[in-house]
């Protein structure tokens, strides 16, 4: 898994990435709903930026899965926590995780997967996810 800098677009970017494949499928709607709540914009991204990012994250996956699409959007818990380290600014983290909420909840659909990770970014940065889809 490649590394980007810590606090910078392309790894918040990332784990919006990571949100949008987290039920092993990417949605156009979950696509489109991101690119509509301005995510390059929000992070600082140049446009496109986010498509090379959702490419080499892509890319990474199948890098470390052999070739199974179902297992590569499964990260273990060691390489989830070094991509999520890499986000320690608490304002980014909280765009983040409202972007990843965006990009979970457009397919209107929560699979077990999203939910875990949803859990999993609120459980690392101390965060209640459903807090803020509850308020919306």
């Amino acid at each position: 898994m490649r590394t980007y800098t810590s606090n910078s677009p392309q790894a918040a970017g990332r784990i919006v990435a990571i949100a949008l494949l987290a039920d092993g499928h990417l949605n156009s709607s979950e696509l489109a709903a991101v690119h509509r709540a301005r995510i390059a914009e929000r992070l600082g991204l140049a446009p496109g930026e986010f498509s090379t990012i959702l490419r080499d994250l892509c890319e990474d996956l199948l890098t470390n899965a052999n070739m199974d699409w179902s297992d590569a959007c499964k990260l273990d818990s060691d390489v989830m926590q070094q991509v999520l380290l890499e986000l320690e600014d608490p304002s980014l983290r909280a765009e983040v995780l409202s972007l990843c909420l965006v990009a979970v909840h457009a397919d209107r659909h929560l699979s077990d997967s999203e939910a875990h990770l949803l859990a999993v970014l609120s459980r690392s940065w101390q965060a209640n996810p459903w807090q803020r889809l509850l308020a919306s």
